[in-house]
């Protein structure tokens, strides 16, 4: 199992910061690009729609991404402005960062939502053929995380707190990105993992992984990732701020048409796809790539709207896990000036 104090994240913090000039001002001039943090995953489709098409653009946002592999390193380079705008899970390093004055969530991204499947709980054939078949099962298991403070690791314990199991009783295995973690799966390195719908299903259709519940039973309303930025520029450019969430916003309301809500004509949906392949599931061609894109997607919110009861439930759980200060507040870590709240 793994521990990680708040002194630890501390250190991760700091190095994370030792190369960079800590919320150094940039003055956002005609034609100054705007970073945007990307993990490859389908649910960062909205800001890749809305470059394409334009809409960055119609708001006078020149903008290129920059790619991660987990959502600790991009809070950290949020932080120390090598990054503008990021749309992740909320880890224990950006709440630490918000502590320190340097980050601030600004809105809400993917959501579990009533009737949109949502998040799947996955096991490795070998667990499974040993008699892992539900989640009340995972005692003792091992469960693969990106990082310590990482959704995946809130996500775990969830599930523990949900099937009245002690939370220590999950041999976390910190793996440092999502491609490891379903190297590690497959293999039957780790016993458990729980990972959106459309890489779930991919995963259980190779016959190496198993479903075996879903998040939704242990988490109601789980805001999964949030959009977020340095607080300067939260601060000293809330405009840049306003113009990212227009685009990104529109860039949402195609996602959603084309791949939750499915009104887009078979056309548009396939545009909407190749723009998508640009950054997720680039390894394959575009035929193979096209229907795990499509498949499982979830609901983001529409106008970034941000649901503040499941960001305070995970909050909390941070703080009880001492992964980040016993004072740590709402407030500091978000600012709800941009977007409408609930």
């Amino acid at each position: 199992m793994i521990r990680l104090t708040r002194r630890g994240f501390g250190g991760i913090i700091a190095g994370g910061l030792a190369t960079a000039t800590f919320a150094r001002s940039r003055a956002f001039a005609q034609g100054t690009p705007i970073r945007v943090g990307l993990l490859s995953l389908t649910s960062h489709a909205p800001s890749i729609i809305a470059a394409a098409k334009g809409y960055f653009a119609d708001q006078g946002l020149d903008v290129e991404f920059v790619s991660f592999q987990a959502a600790q390193p991009m809070a950290v380079a949020i932080a120390s402005d090598d990054v503008d705008f990021g749309v992740t899970a909320i880890s224990g390093g950006l709440i630490s960062l918000a502590e320190r004055g340097a980050v601030k969530v600004i809105g809400g991204a993917l959501q579990e939502s009533t009737n949109v499947e949502g998040q799947k709980i996955l096991v490795s054939k070998a667990a499974y053929e040993s008699g892992v078949t539900t989640p009340a099962d995972l005692v003792g298991k091992r469960y693969g995380i990106t990082t310590a403070g990482s959704s995946f690791h809130y996500m775990a314990h969830k599930i523990a707190d949900g099937e009245g199991f002690a939370r220590d009783s999950l041999e976390l295995v910190p793996l440092n990105g999502v491609p490891a973690v379903i190297a590690s799966l497959r293999s039957g390195q780790v016993d458990a993992w729980s990972i959106v719908p459309n890489i779930a299903g991919a995963l259980v259709r190779s016959g190496d992984v198993f479903e075996i519940g879903e998040i939704s039973d242990y988490i109601e309303d789980y805001q999964v990732t949030t959009v977020f930025t340095s607080s300067r520029m939260a601060a000293e450019e809330p405009d840049t701020v306003r113009s990212f969430l227009a685009g990104f916003s529109r860039g949402v309301d195609d996602y959603n048409a084309a791949l939750v809500d499915k009104t887009m004509s078979e056309g548009e949906v396939a545009e909407i796809s190749r723009m998508i392949h640009e950054y997720v599931y680039t390894d394959r061609p575009f035929e193979d790539a096209d229907a795990a894109i499509r498949a499982g997607a979830m609901r983001v919110n529409a106008d970034a709207r941000m649901n503040l009861t499941s960001i305070e439930d995970q909050l909390a759980w941070f703080v009880s896990e001492g992964l980040v200060p016993a004072d740590a507040s709402i407030e500091t870590l978000v600012d709800t000036s941009f977007v409408e709240t609930y």
